[in-house]
């Protein structure tokens, strides 16, 4: 069918076919994604769903996604920082040393590194908003400078463990506030020895949300006659999302619930995803990407907002750094080699343009995703570590040529 316009306060439509041509890049990676994962599904003979693997899968990659959106902001905002790996391990370096070796309280400690990471994201962000120096350099020489440092703060040796508080940051699980007696009674339907009653609602409840969202923002489109997805294609694509995070959460909820930094990573996701696409702010961003200049004559603070896109950056770097030290319970002078690279893959795979200006917080989630599955998957096959960089490589490539592709045939 045909594009079919339709006056009087109704939304005019596309067909399947000019619509998914039309979001190519949204929904592409959210195919990609799904198809990784049916894959993975059969080749490691049912492995990569069970209840503990998505589990592992989910902490694996939290501190990968933590950094990941503030890495989406600092692209789109038409930088790059390479130093977020050593800034991560220099955090977890420096909650070693005060906690295990300093004896200070894990809260206060966690407080004082989440400023000192935003105190190196603002150090960094002075060279290149003030200073037009540009980022690749300045968070090049960060990368050394911090892998220098965590070296000489840990001597050279692993320092932990952690008080188990500290460990629940990242291997802690959100207890279960309903009866312990309706998951014994939910466990033979689900064939389970127990069943988190609060995972498998909050699964129900999310999906309700998600679908309910995108109803009201269909209607209000309809209201304003603004083009909109086709029917079809809406209810399929709720149907898919709905019934995915019910899954996921059903197998979650049949191991050990919910994950507290899955609670921490929803939380993050849902602010930056308002922050980037429902607020001032957050389009003064995308207009400092897509041109700086342009932005700059038109009143907005384009040395400001780069200067806050690092700050932001460095404090989720130490929240990484913390995750993952409390989930290693220790902290190593090699924590965080070389993870820079997955970071900024992930959102340059999640659909983030290199120029700047382009790209989407759940876009970023979803290729940090990608790529966690992608390293599982793997593993679980007993693909070499040789390979799977390659491979990942060849991934990343492909994104790469896909958004240029894309660029070159709207031109």
């Amino acid at each position: 069918m045909a594009l079919a316009e339709q006056t009087g306060g109704e939304t005019a439509t596309k067909s399947v076919g000019d619509y998914l041509l039309s979001h190519l890049r949204e929904y592409g990676l959210l195919f990609a994604l799904i198809a990784i994962m049916v894959f993975f599904q059969i080749v490691t003979g049912g492995t990569l769903l069970r209840p503990v693997n998505i589990t592992n899968l989910l902490l694996q990659n939290s501190y990968i996604i933590i950094m990941a959106l503030g890495m989406l902001i600092v692209i789109v905002s038409g930088n790059i920082d390479l130093s977020v790996g050593s800034v991560m391990g220099f955090i977890g370096a420096l909650a070693a040393v005060l906690i295990v070796n300093m004896g200070l309280p894990w809260l206060l400690t966690i407080l004082i590194c989440l400023v000192v990471g935003g105190l190196i994201g603002a150090a960094q962000g002075y060279w290149v908003a003030y200073w037009k120096i540009p980022s690749f350099i300045v968070t090049l020489a960060g990368m050394l400078v911090f892998r220098g440092l965590s070296l000489w703060l840990l001597e050279g040796q692993s320092v932990g463990p952690f008080p188990r508080e500290f460990q629940t940051i990242a291997n802690g699980f959100v207890p279960d506030i309903f009866p312990a007696a309706i998951g014994q009674a939910l466990a033979p339907v689900f064939d389970a020895r127990q069943v988190n009653v609060l995972a498998l609602i909050t699964g129900i409840v999310a999906a309700a949300i998600i679908v309910w969202g995108g109803m009201r923002k269909r209607a209000r489109n309809k209201a304003y006659g603004v083009v909109d997805e086709p029917r079809s294609f809406f209810i399929a694509r709720n149907v898919i999302i709905g019934a995915a995070l019910i899954f996921i959460m059903y197998k979650l909820s049949t191991f050990r619930g919910l994950p507290n930094v899955l609670i921490t990573m929803g939380v993050l996701t849902i602010i930056y995803a308002f922050l980037t696409e429902r607020t001032v702010t957050g389009r003064r961003i995308y207009a400092l990407g897509g041109n700086q200049k342009a932005a700059k004559l038109s009143g907005i603070k384009t040395e400001r907002l780069t200067f806050l896109a690092f700050v932001n950056m460095g404090i989720l770097a130490a929240a990484a750094g913390l995750v993952f030290a409390a989930r290693l319970n220790t902290a190593t002078p090699k924590a965080g080699f070389s993870l820079e690279l997955d970071v900024i893959a992930a959102v340059f795979i999640g659909g983030a343009s290199m120029s700047g200006g382009v790209g989407k917080i759940v876009g970023a989630v979803v290729g940090a995703f990608l790529m966690g599955v992608l390293n599982n998957g793997m593993s679980i096959m007993g693909i070499g570590i040789d390979y799977q960089q390659m491979i990942k490589g060849l991934v990343l490539l492909a994104a790469v040529i896909f958004d240029v592709y894309n660029k070159s045939k709207q031109g």
